[in-house]
């Protein structure tokens, strides 16, 4: 008997309950046939009608938007953002809850991905529960915090600015994003029309007056006169081998944290909240708690941010060594601890230079690994270096729980973990996790 041929459910619509919220800025709901709904701007317990964007027959589970709320929660708030909502911007996926739903929503997640990933729970990870508001960033509902100093906007055929749409290559033409800084609103790259390119992607530091637009061209495409609304450096992309190439002005842009000042150059990698950077290393410092003649260790350092903040703290006989595989990266960071003796930055993949290294031993270790985690092997390395304390930084708490189960495999256990919401609005949030080894039994 044959089974009956797979058919697409995009556009079949269903009256469902909301259940929980789900990593990734939707909630999970069931259809009358058991099937797993995966349902964007709505929020749990909320009764609506689910309208399937991906997924036929026989998938696994379909992705699908709330076109209409029956029964809305009381977390429910209109969204500020005229883009926001079922087939426009997929910038942020909760502009429809209020801000301390919103980070409410965000500790759930954690949570879940703390005792599913890890088999921990929030007391086990000395974790309060709570998801803390950046500085400035407590809002009442219907306010948005302007607080993205980098947005990458879509070119349409048209050459209008905007960004993608969910899941798609499509681009919803904006006239303002929200959550934009003020320093990259100022710039008014939505205003104008780039004919012949991809993408324009607009920066502003918070450590300087710095502004920066890097433009990708479309293949062949010609670089316009740029003419924005402040003074800007211009970088362009390389389309044959996607290097950042300066046209005019500056190569970097100066961002300040921690009583230093960092070179960025090139769009490299710096924290886009602007009370981030600060945030973070105070979350760190007080966490590792540096004492003088400390040796450690700063694993994808990108331009020295950590490595700085301990370098400043470990005296004359310390040592910091960072890695970072970007080349660019690696460039800024020797320029910015210029001045730090005892800091040295070697560039290439964490998991391939550390074992070339010969350190067998250390005080402490900073990582801030990309979104796909530090991984088996490398927290196997690092938890075989006897360091007093370990601070993770993470931006995706499944990676996070993941890379904690393998260290509690080599012998850490969660001191702490804090939690802040450095990007309002979205379902992204960041954590700093301080380990610390297992007493052994007497």
């Amino acid at each position: 008997m044959q089974n009956a041929p797979t058919s697409s459910l995009v556009g079949e619509e269903y009256e469902v309950e909301v259940g929980p919220v789900a990593h990734g800025g939707h909630c999970i709901a069931r259809t009358a046939g058991n099937q797993v709904l995966f349902v964007r701007h709505t929020l749990p317990g909320e009764k609506i009608i689910a309208k399937v964007t991906e997924g036929d027959t026989d998938s696994r589970f379909l992705r699908a938007d709330a076109v209409r709320i029956l029964e809305p929660s009381k977390d429910r708030v209109e969204a500020p953002c005229p883009y926001a909502g079922p087939g426009m911007c997929g910038g942020c996926d909760w502009q429809h809850a209020k801000p301390g739903a919103q980070r409410r929503l965000k500790g759930e997640v954690i949570a879940e991905q703390l005792q599913r990933l890890a088999g921990l729970t929030p007391e086990e990870a000395g974790w309060d529960g709570t998801v803390m508001p950046a500085e400035g960033d407590k809002l009442p509902a219907g306010e948005v915090p302007a607080w993205r100093t980098r947005v990458q906007y879509a070119v349409d055929a048209d050459g209008n600015a905007g960004l993608r749409k969910h899941r798609s290559h499509d681009v919803q033409p904006v006239d303002h994003c929200l959550i934009a800084a003020p320093g990259v609103s100022e710039l008014g790259v939505e205003k104008r029309e780039w004919p012949q390119m991809a993408a324009v992607e607009a920066i502003t530091a918070t450590g300087s007056n710095d502004r920066q637009v890097i433009l990708t061209p479309k293949p062949g495409g010609r670089l316009p006169l740029v003419e924005l609304d402040k003074p800007v450096s211009v970088l362009r992309v390389d389309e044959k081998d996607g290097g950042v190439h300066r046209v005019h002005g500056r190569a970097f842009v100066r961002e300040r944290a921690d009583d230093r000042t960092y070179r960025v150059g090139s769009g490299g990698f710096w924290q886009v909240h602007p009370q981030a950077a600060n945030t973070l290393v105070r979350a760190v410092m007080q966490g590792l708690l540096p004492r003088k003649n400390d040796t450690a260790l700063d694993l994808y350092c990108g331009v020295g941010l950590f490595a700085g903040a301990i370098g400043q703290r470990i005296g004359e006989k310390g040592a910091v060594l960072g890695i970072e595989s970007g080349k660019r990266a690696v460039e800024d960071a020797r320029h910015n601890l210029k001045d730090l003796d005892r800091v040295r930055i070697e560039h290439g993949k964490v998991d391939q230079v550390l074992p070339r290294t010969g350190i067998t031993e250390c005080d402490l270790i900073v990582l801030d690994p990309p979104r796909a985690g530090a991984g088996k092997q490398v927290v196997k390395h690092l938890s075989g270096l006897g360091a007093r304390r370990i601070a993770y930084v993470a931006c995706d708490p499944a990676a996070l729980a993941r890379d904690l189960a393998y260290f509690a495999e080599g012998g850490y256990r969660v001191r702490t973990l804090r939690a802040f919401d450095l990007f309002p609005m979205t379902h992204h949030v960041e954590c700093v996790a301080i380990l610390e080894p297992v007493k052994k039994d007497a």
